[in-house]
Order: C-alpha cells, then sequence, then structure tokens
C-alpha cells in the first residue's frame, strides 16, 4: 500500500513541532500573515522553531503573498524547504519562484467550491511540485485561505486527483473521526490537518495520535481507531 504523507499545520512552538514529529508527521505547517483563518504567527517564530526541525521532516510555509519577491524574503528569512501558496498564483509566478528558490517545493492550494475547480487545479499543476485541495473561498471580500474548519466534497476531490499527474494533497475539515473515510475516498498522496487536532485552540497529542494511526489504517483493511470523537 503506498504511504499517505501526513502534514499537520498550523505550528506555534517548538513543543507542537516535537508533538507532531514524534506522533510520525512527515510534514509540519508554518502559517505566516492571513487576512484570515486559524494559527497565524510571525515570521520570526516560524524561522525558530523549524531551525528545531529534522531535515527529514518536510517544512511547509503558508503565504497569502501573490508576487514571487515577496515570497523568496519569506522563504530565506524562514528556511522553510516547501513554499504552500494558499491563493492563486499565476504561472509565471510560480516559475519565477521554481528558479528563484532551487531546491525548494512549490505547493499551489485550490479551495475546492465545486465541479469548476478541477479546471483550477489543472492550472494550477503547471510550476508545482503538488497540488493541495481546501476549503477556504478566496472571491470572498475577507479571502478565506484555510483554517476554515470545512469539509468539501471529497467527490470532486477524488476526481481532480486522478487527472493530475502531481502529487494531491487533501485539507480540508479533517480530523481523527473522518480522515480514514477522506483517504479512502480521494486517495490523496498526503492530507493535512489543522483545527482538527485542536480542541480550543491547543494541539491535543492524543487527537495526533489518533489521526495519524487512522491514516495509517484506512487503506490496509484494519479497523480504525477511533479513541476520540
Amino acid at each position: 500500500m503506498p504511504l499517505t504523507r501526513i502534514k499537520i499545520c498550523c505550528m506555534s512552538s517548538v513543543d507542537d513541532a516535537a508533538h507532531a514529529i514524534d506522533a510520525g508527521a512527515h510534514a509540519l505547517g508554518f502559517v505566516s500573515a492571513m487576512p484570515s483563518g486559524a494559527g497565524i504567527i510571525d515570521e520570526a517564530l516560524i524561522a525558530r522553531i523549524i531551525a528545531t526541525v529534522p531535515v527529514t521532516v518536510a517544512t511547509f510555509l503558508l503565504t497569502s503573498a501573490v508576487d514571487a519577491a515577496t515570497i523568496v524574503e519569506q522563504q530565506r528569512g524562514t528556511r522553510a524547504n516547501t513554499i504552500q501558496l494558499v491563493d492563486r498564483t499565476t504561472v509565471d509566478t510560480r516559475r519565477a519562484l521554481r528558479a528563484s528558490m532551487p531546491g525548494i517545493a512549490i505547493v499551489q492550494v485550490v479551495h475546492v467550491t465545486g465541479p469548476e475547480s478541477a479546471s483550477e487545479a489543472r492550472e494550477a499543476r503547471i510550476g508545482s511540485d503538488a497540488v493541495l485541495l481546501d476549503s477556504g473561498n478566496p472571491s470572498l471580500a475577507v479571502k478565506e485561505l484555510g483554517g476554515t474548519g470545512r469539509v468539501h466534497d471529497w467527490d470532486v476531490s477524488a476526481r481532480i486527483r486522478r487527472e493530475l499527474d502531481v502529487p494531491v494533497f487533501l485539507a480540508g475539515g479533517l480530523n481523527p473521526g473522518n480522515v480514514a473515510d477522506a483517504v479512502r475516498t480521494v486517495r490523496p498522496f498526503g492530507v493535512d490537518v489543522c483545527s482538527g487536532l485542536r480542541p480550543g485552540g491547543k494541539l491535543d497529542a492524543q487527537r495526533v495520535r489518533d489521526f495519524v494511526r487512522n491514516v495509517h489504517t484506512a487503506l490496509d483493511g484494519q479497523r480504525d481507531f477511533l479513541s476520540v470523537s
């Protein structure tokens, strides 16, 4: 069975990062300035946390910037090894980022609002190392670019995943209780979670363990472990 990668987002401290890594996370997410959403922290703190993360764990910097120069400056300041573009960017911008940051992975987010998101995803894959399907809405007056805690239509995400020739991450309202169904439905390269592990806003170590366990058992026919409802 292919290994489903696990990205735990909204890191806010060195302890959060350590708990996530100890539980088996393959990647950590760090949220820089956003118009809305959860988990936003200062870039100086992001840099301090990333400095403690083993090189075997991917570090995703979530940025709402859409111009290459700003994004490059953010990466150089934080030393993240992956840039997650949470707003729409152009193919030219993504190609400029690749040229300016050799060795840094580019992940373009597509917010799944309906079947029409498939065409956006096909464009988003150009110049990207992966596409991440989330549940925001960048068309609102105050853009929602992640951290909504909402589940979108996984059937649409499954169709998008089958069409794309780059890895696809699934995000949006995932938690220990629904992640196994999400993995079985979409078959993503990886899953991404923030608020589903944070009752009251604080990372819950038991939820992290349950989430990781349920991802690992989703496709092997074993019983899901759901000790957290």
